[in-house]
C-alpha cells in the first residue's frame, strides 16, 4: 500500500507532466502561428501600455489601425499627456469605452508630471495609475521589461481552464494562479504570454469558450438601445461640435435618459457646461 509520502510524490510527479506537456502544446502553436503586431514589434512601454488600454474588450483587428495612428500622433507620454482631450477621443472612436481614453491620457499626464515620461516599473507604482489594474500591471511589467510577473486576463483564464478544468464548473481565479505560475516560461516571459494570448484566441474560434467555466464570467450586455450606446451617440455629437441640451430628445431614448447620460459623461470629464447645455472637454 502506498504511503502519504509516496502518493503526494506521485500527485506532484503528475502535475510536473502535464504542465510540461501543456508547455509543449502552446509553444508548438505559438511557433507555427504567432501573430504580428506593432506593439509586439516594438515593445517600449509606451507602446505596451497604450496596446493593453485599446484591446481591453477590443478585438485585435480594431486596435491595430487606431494604434498605429495613435503612435504617429502622440508617440510617448508627453505628446498624449498634452493633446486636447477632443482629438483624443475623436481618434479613440470606434474602440468603444470611452472611459479608457481618457484614463490612458491621465497615465500620461502623470507619468510626465511625477515620473519625468518614463513609466514606473513596479507592481505597486503601476495599480496606483489609473485604469491600471493588476491584470494589466502585470501584462505591461512582462510586455515591456520581459520580466517573469504571474497575471491573469481573458485569453490566459482561457487557455488554463480549457487544459486543466475541462469538467469543472465555477472555477475560480484563485485555482488557476498556481498553474499560472508553474507553467510559466521564467526565461522566455514576454513570449511566453504572446503564445499564451495567441493560443487562446485559437481556442476561442474552436470550442464554446470555456470562460465561461470561470466564477467571474459575466456577459457583455447588449448594445444595441442600451444606456452605453446612448453615451456613445451623446459623446460622437459632442465631438462634433454640437451643444448637448437635456431637453432635447435622441431617437429611441427619453429625456430622463438623456440627463442622466450627461450628467454621467460631464461628471467623468468628458463634457463641460456651457450656458443651459453642455460641449465637450477641450
Amino acid at each position: 500500500m502506498p504511503t502519504k509520502h509516496s502518493l503526494v510524490g506521485f500527485l506532484l510527479y503528475t502535475v510536473d507532466m502535464e504542465i510540461k506537456e501543456f508547455r509543449e502544446i502552446v509553444w508548438d502553436y505559438y511557433r507555427d502561428h504567432a501573430r504580428a503586431m506593432p506593439w509586439r514589434e516594438h515593445p517600449s512601454p509606451y507602446n505596451v501600455v497604450v496596446s493593453e488600454f485599446m484591446l481591453q474588450q477590443t478585438q485585435v483587428s480594431r486596435v491595430e489601425p487606431k494604434f498605429l495612428q495613435w503612435i504617429e500622433l502622440w508617440p510617448d507620454f508627453a505628446s498624449l499627456a498634452n493633446a486636447p482631450v477632443v482629438e483624443v477621443l475623436a481618434v479613440w472612436k470606434g474602440l468603444g469605452y470611452n472611459r479608457r481614453a481618457l484614463r490612458l491620457q491621465e497615465v500620461a499626464r502623470l507619468v510626465t508630471a511625477e515620473y519625468a515620461g518614463t513609466l514606473p516599473a513596479t507592481q505597486a507604482q503601476l495599480v496606483a495609475l489609473p485604469g491600471i489594474g493588476p491584470g494589466t500591471a502585470g501584462a505591461i511589467m512582462a510586455y515591456a521589461w520581459n520580466q517573469p510577473v504571474v497575471f491573469i486576463e481573458t485569453n490566459i483564464r482561457r487557455v488554463f481552464l480549457h487544459h486543466f478544468f475541462s469538467d469543472q464548473d465555477n472555477v475560480p481565479d484563485s485555482e488557476l494562479m498556481p498553474l499560472i505560475a508553474s507553467a510559466l516560461d521564467r526565461e522566455l516571459p514576454r513570449e511566453w504570454y504572446w503564445a499564451l494570448m495567441d493560443y487562446g484566441t485559437y481556442l476561442k474560434s474552436q470550442f464554446v469558450n470555456p470562460n465561461r467555466r470561470s466564477r467571474h464570467y459575466t456577459r457583455q450586455s447588449k448594445f444595441e438601445g442600451s444606456h452605453r450606446q446612448l453615451r456613445g451617440i451623446l459623446l460622437e455629437r459632442a465631438i462634433a461640435g454640437e451643444t448637448l441640451r437635456a431637453d432635447v430628445g435622441i431617437e429611441n431614448y427619453d429625456l430622463e435618459s438623456v440627463g442622466r447620460a450627461l450628467d454621467e459623461l460631464a461628471n467623468e470629464g468628458f463634457l463641460v457646461s456651457a450656458g443651459d447645455g453642455f460641449t465637450i472637454k477641450v
